[in-house]
């Protein structure tokens, strides 16, 4: 069975266990991303991988060591040797992959993707699509229907998403502003004094 269709089945029977989302907080997720530090191997990456989380999917992704090439290597040859690189990389580490997935996906209730980076190249392996469900105004609607028309997407969803990635891209200094924000709330709600009830109780 190969990676994608061992993590579209494995996504499927996190579905069916149950319909709650898991548990997402800056704590878990650290704690995620050490689980991943201790059980990826030492060997496989330069430095630690970088782990990204949301409510259905766990995203790892490590930078392989460069391959040598010649003095006066072209462009072309130096991408064509990266993508190399990682294509052997996944196929040598694909059994591995798998298992920690195997191990990781019931005990997160997310679906495990990987990808890993060399020089200038990034390939994603396996990347959870998740459907999104949500109700748009005609004039919401008509933004993507443009989008339609003028080959940007073939769907109202694909048209949804690249929104989503344009958005990303351009405000990126400030979705990352407004995370941090999230996360320093949250260390100080937990240093944050105790409920009343508790401390009558001591």
């Amino acid at each position: 069975m190969n990676e994608e269709n061992h993590q579209r089945r494995e996504a499927q029977r996190g579905r069916r266990r149950s319909t709650t989302p898991p548990p997402s907080s800056p704590e878990q997720e650290r704690l995620i991303g050490a689980w991943f530090a201790g059980r990826v191997p030492e060997s496989w990456f330069e430095g630690s991988p970088s782990i990204e989380i949301d409510s259905d999917e766990i995203q790892v992704v490590g930078v392989l060591a460069p391959p040598q090439l010649p003095d006066g290597a072209g462009e072309d040859e130096r991408r064509v040797a990266e993508q190399a690189r990682i294509s052997g990389f996944r196929e040598e580490s694909r059994g591995v992959r798998m298992r920690i997935a195997d191990e990781a996906q019931p005990a997160f209730r997310r679906t495990v993707s990987w990808g890993a980076v060399c020089g200038g190249s990034t390939i994603l392996f396996t990347t959870a699509g998740v459907p999104v469900m949500t109700r748009l105004r005609m004039g919401d609607r008509r933004v993507l229907d443009t989008l339609i028309d003028g080959g940007v997407a073939r769907s109202r969803s694909e048209a949804l998403a690249w929104c989503v990635r344009l958005v990303a891209g351009h405000e990126a200094d400030w979705i990352r502003d407004l995370r941090d924000a999230m996360t320093a709330v949250e260390d100080v709600r937990k240093r944050g004094p105790k409920a009343a009830g508790a401390e009558a109780g001591t």
